[in-house]
């Protein structure tokens, strides 16, 4: 079960992937506090961890505000997600023991849970575990944590796009055919079809943004 801070933390995400805190606001702890109606300790330890993963950042004297990150910013940092990705999937595919195989087969089965009950939060947290898997499969530390380090940094983008219509459903299905390539050891199908679901990701975050009110 998610402690309190996780939770406001998901919801602090939410309102920065939709526009509604700002690049550059300022997060204010008594104002969050009083929204959520919780006391100021679980939101500091959720702007803690937003932090940590450069959504927001705290300067000493300035408090916590909003990354910046224009638009443009966002399509890169998916583009060098979307390599990222591609490199540890042809690694995976040549690299991972049976048992790994096995555990990314379990992962993919819990996914397909999640799209059963359509329900698009818990499939997000169970694709988490899958795109883990790839980036540990790939048995290259220093890759992985760089891979894990932006896609904890894109985490409230690609939560958001899961909403899209059919995208779980679509996410699972490119997931199907990325299991099989690294089950049959193609790493070069493997990174094709990793970063094509990665560039997808961004276009379909881009999708959901332009159908939102835009502000007065």
């Amino acid at each position: 079960m998610k402690n309190r801070s996780t939770s406001l933390r998901e919801e602090i995400e939410e309102l920065i992937a939709v526009g509604e805190l700002a690049p550059g606001h300022h997060l204010d702890e008594a104002e969050l506090a009083s929204h959520f109606g919780v006391s100021r300790t679980p939101v500091r330890e959720a702007l803690i961890q937003l932090a940590s993963m450069g959504i927001i950042e705290m300067q000493p004297r300035r408090g916590a505000h909003v990354a910046t990150v224009s638009a443009q910013q966002l399509v890169e940092m998916f583009e060098v997600m979307a390599e990222f990705e591609a490199m540890c999937g042809r690694l995976a595919a040549r690299r991972m023991s049976k048992e790994e195989q096995a555990a990314l087969q379990a992962a993919h089965q819990a996914c397909k849970e999640a799209r059963d009950v359509e329900d698009p939060d818990e499939y997000f947290y169970k694709n988490e575990l899958f795109h883990g898997l790839i980036y540990t499969g790939s048995h290259n530390t220093f890759l992985a944590t760089q891979a894990m380090n932006l896609h904890r940094r894109l985490r409230p983008y690609r939560r958001l796009q899961l909403r899209v219509r059919d995208r779980v459903s679509n996410s699972f299905e490119e997931h199907a055919n990325v299991v099989q390539a690294v089950i049959d050891g193609d790493g070069n199908l493997t990174a094709n079809l990793l970063r094509e679901h990665i560039l997808i990701q961004g276009q379909r975050f881009a999708d959901l943004i332009a159908s939102l009110p835009r502000p007065a």
